[in-house]
């Protein structure tokens, strides 16, 4: 018999990996959102909000409502959902704030079902939900969210998701308290890159997938380069130059923008220079006036449900 109630942490994403634009992403073990969600007799959904954030209650316009009701399309019965949301990874953030609603929302909604769908179905509801957020289907926060690790989207039409294995790492994040719209930051990009740009991202995004599936951390280094999509962006990010210049000479493997940002991730092989990095973050943005928030944290390798 399935449980009547779920509670699940949800946790943040960094999509891209810099190099791999809508087809790579991380699921960390820190921050993470809490949902809870219960069986009703009464049909439809219900959504309570207990964060800061004042989002909408109203399913057809809350990411974790949108999800549920994609999701209930393949219910035959009728079905209730009760869900209260805290969430602890900040909207517009960079860190996959919209993926953890959907995918924590579907995730549960499936346990209470008892796991009547798989894990590429729920991936495909969950990404109703992002569309909502940036107004386009993508699963580099949803994938890893829900699968844990590090994920590979090969494809979305139709739905092809790899994971990959990965050696140790330690992640440092810099949130600097300002919001890029995900929708904002895909607008700004270039519709077309030059054949020499594209050549050497796809050399990248292959040496980064060889580097975490072989375990070495000189390759992953060498090629979390990004030449099409961070040189448009990093312009909405105050710091960001800076940040990366100095956590690479810190030690960091590298890094980039999380997401769309604001957020700034990177990788190191041991806490004590992922600490280092993040002290040099706070010292960035102190001389530029600029509030932040700081996470120390690893790659989070469990499933969502797991």
């Amino acid at each position: 018999m399935p449980n009547n109630t779920v509670t699940l942490n949800c946790p943040a994403t960094v999509a891209n990996m810099v190099c791999g634009f809508d087809i790579l992403g991380m699921a960390l073990n820190d921050p993470f959102d809490k949902i809870t969600i219960s069986l009703s007799g009464e049909p439809g959904i219900r959504i309570n909000h207990t964060d800061e954030y004042h989002l909408p209650t109203e399913p057809s316009k809350n990411v974790a409502g949108v999800a549920l009701l994609e999701m209930m399309q393949s219910i035959p019965e009728p079905v209730g959902f009760d869900m209260t949301i805290t969430k602890n990874i900040k909207p517009g953030s960079g860190l996959g704030s919209s993926a953890a609603s959907a995918a924590g929302a579907v995730v549960a909604a499936n346990e209470l079902l008892g796991k009547r769908f798989n894990d590429a179905d729920l991936v495909r509801f969950a990404m109703a939900g992002e569309k909502l957020a940036s107004g386009v289907k993508h699963a580099d926060n949803i994938a890893p969210c829900i699968m844990g690790g590090i994920t590979l989207i090969r494809s979305i039409f139709p739905l092809d998701i790899v994971r990959l294995q990965a050696p140790p790492l330690f992640v440092t994040v810099v949130h600097p308290q300002i919001e890029v719209k995900t929708a904002d930051a895909r607008q700004i990009l270039r519709k077309e890159v030059l054949l020499k740009n594209a050549i050497r991202q796809w050399g990248n995004i292959a040496g980064l997938v060889a580097g975490l599936l072989q375990g070495d951390y000189d390759l992953i280094g060498r090629s979390l380069e990004d030449v099409i999509i961070e040189p448009v962006r990093s312009i909405l990010i105050p710091g960001f130059d800076q940040v990366k210049q100095q956590s690479r000479e810190a030690g960091a493997l590298g890094g980039g923008i999380s997401g769309s940002g604001p957020s700034i991730f990177m990788l190191s092989r041991d806490k004590a220079t992922a600490s280092q990095i993040a002290g040099l973050m706070e010292n960035i943005y102190e001389r530029l006036g600029i509030d932040y928030k700081t996470y120390i944290t690893t790659l989070r390798t469990q499933p969502l449900a797991g």
